[in-house]
C-alpha cells in the first residue's frame, strides 16, 4: 500500500543530526529510518493499544493534564474555583468531565445544601400529612389554623421557587460564568 499521508514534528537541530547520523548508518534516507521506528513502535505497542477508545478500562484517576493559560484567565479560574469553594485543579477537572460527558455539574456545597432543603420539605410534609387526613376525614382538627397552614404553604412555595432559581443560576453559570454574570 503506498504511503500518503504525513507526520510532521519539530525538533532541535542536535537531534536532527543524531537522526541523519543514524539513517546514513543504515543506509536509509531520514524519512525510511523514521517510517521504521514508527512501525516498530506500534508493532511493540500491540494491536490494541492503537484504535478505539476502551471506555470500560480503569485508568489511574491520577493521570495529569498540563495546559498553559494567559494571566487574566488564570485569574478568572482562580476566582470561579474559589466562588465554587473549589481548588482551581478540582474546578477544571470537574467542567472537563463535565463537557466530556454532558454533565451540568453541581458542587458539594450546594448539593449538600439541596439535600437539606428537601429533607425540610419532607419533614414539613410528614408534620402536615396526619391534620390533613384529620380534615378529610371530617374530624375536628387541633393544631395549626387556616392562616397558619396557608402561611406555611406560602412557605413551602418560596422554598420551592428559592431552589429552582438556584438549580437555573447554577445552569447558567457553569454555562457562562458564576453568579449569574454573563459578560464574560
Amino acid at each position: 500500500m503506498a504511503a500518503e499521508a504525513f507526520i510532521q514534528c519539530r525538533v532541535t537541530t542536535e537531534t536532527k543530526e543524531k537522526v541523519r547520523t543514524l539513517a546514513a548508518r543504515q543506509q536509509l534516507s531520514e524519512s525510511a529510518l523514521l517510517q521504521r521506528l514508527i512501525d516498530l513502535m506500534i508493532q511493540t505497542a500491540g494491536a490494541g493499544a492503537v484504535g478505539s477508545i476502551d471506555m470500560d478500562a480503569k485508568l489511574p484517576r491520577d493521570a495529569r493534564v498540563t495546559i498553559r493559560l494567559r494571566g487574566e484567565d488564570q485569574a478568572l479560574l482562580h476566582a470561579r474555583a474559589a466562588a465554587r469553594g473549589m481548588p482551581s485543579a478540582t474546578y477544571v477537572s470537574v467542567l472537563t468531565r463535565a463537557h466530556l460527558r454532558n454533565l451540568t455539574p453541581l458542587p458539594k456545597e450546594e448539593l449538600i445544601a439541596l439535600k437539606r432543603t428537601v429533607s425540610e420539605l419532607g419533614r414539613i410534609g410528614r408534620l402536615l400529612n396526619p391534620i390533613a387526613r384529620a380534615a378529610h376525614q371530617g374530624d375536628r382538627v387541633t393544631g395549626p389554623g387556616r392562616e397558619d397552614l396557608r402561611a406555611l404553604l406560602r412557605v413551602c412555595e418560596g422554598l420551592r421557587d428559592h431552589v429552582k432559581n438556584l438549580l437555573r443560576v447554577n445552569l447558567a453559570s457553569w454555562k457562562q460564568g458564576y453568579l449569574g454574570t454573563d459578560d464574560e
